[in-house]
């Protein structure tokens, strides 16, 4: 039973490390005031374009690197969209998701020199046992074998609660969510703050999407995020808008995801459709008690989320 639940902690937080890395970034933009619904994508972007940069380079710095840049790429239409243009934030982002969606199959499928609709990734991040730690009894496989990019998002995890709690410019960001108009007038450039706010959550969705393509399954494959950026919408919510409880959200959902795996490797008859459900029914659950406003109420949401700002409104 140990090793059961060992293993199966181990490969939840495997598989939750890249929707963490791109819940982090959504608590960044949401706590700005600004509601990306684009995530999904923009992990897909993350995902073709770190595979194609590693492919390309042999290089898995030069993947991520690619990544991120695919994922910042499409934040930046969704920040002129709604920020410059007071465009609806809900529909920019679904726009954004198809539109993602759209483009890595064509990319995938039509443009490059190798059928990379199933194309393998020339190297992956491997396991990197922490010495002395990764010896620990059951904490050491749970927590100290992993790659670098699990490490890597844990220690985000910590940087991102020290930035909105500890530093003033923490302060800020969650102030053009709470009252934009309040600071303005203390000086914060509300525009400037949630166009940083939306570029770093297009940065960590596409870290998130190179995460699937070099790290979780090496390789391409259309529509390989299978709505991970739809979950990490959820876990937004379900962890109130704060890093730390974001994470745990990652790691229940990371869980799930590992749960057909191990559970059916023990050779249990639990029919392996329910258990790849429920981290889409648990998703839905979320999304639907996130619309009651006693629930947004409790949950303490930011007070202009998915609320456009003009200046000159206000003037």
């Amino acid at each position: 039973m140990i090793d059961l639940l060992t293993s199966l902690l181990q490969a939840g937080i495997h598989q939750g490390a890249p929707i963490l890395l791109v819940v982090l970034g959504e608590v960044i933009c949401e706590r700005s005031g600004n509601l990306n619904l684009g995530l999904e994508g923009m992990m897909l972007a993350g995902a073709l374009f770190g595979f194609m940069g590693t492919y390309y380079t042999g290089s898995l710095a030069a993947g991520c690197l690619a990544g991120i840049l695919a994922g910042t790429a499409l934040s930046l239409i969704h920040g002129f969209l709604t920020i410059d243009l007071n465009a609806n934030q809900i529909v920019s982002g679904l726009a954004l998701a198809v539109f993602g969606s759209g483009l890595t199959s064509f990319i995938g499928d039509k443009t490059s020199p190798v059928k990379m609709t199933m194309a393998v990734a020339p190297t992956a991040f491997r396991r990197l046992p922490i010495p002395i730690l990764s010896e620990i009894p059951i904490l050491g496989p749970i927590l100290f074998q992993h790659n670098l990019l699990v490490y890597i998002s844990g220690g985000l995890v910590l940087a991102v609660w020290f930035l909105l709690y500890r530093t003033r410019y923490g302060l800020n960001i969650r102030s053009c969510g709470e009252n934009p108009a309040c600071a303005e007038v203390m000086g914060v450039s509300v525009r400037a703050t949630r166009y940083l706010c939306v570029l770093t959550g297009g940065a960590f969705a596409g870290l998130g999407g190179a995460y699937l393509s070099l790290a979780l399954s090496p390789g391409w494959k259309e529509l390989m995020t299978g709505g991970r950026g739809w979950v990490a919408v959820a876990l937004v919510i379900f962890g109130n808008w704060k890093p730390g409880r974001a994470a745990l959200g990652a790691l229940l959902f990371g869980t799930l995801y590992a749960l057909d795996s191990t559970i059916q490797a023990r050779g249990t008859r639990i029919p392996t459709q329910f258990l790849q459900m429920l981290p889409y029914l648990l998703t839905i659950v979320f999304l639907a008690a996130s619309r009651l406003g006693i629930f947004k109420e409790v949950l303490g949401a930011p007070a202009a989320l998915g609320q456009p700002y003009s200046r000159e409104s206000k003037e």
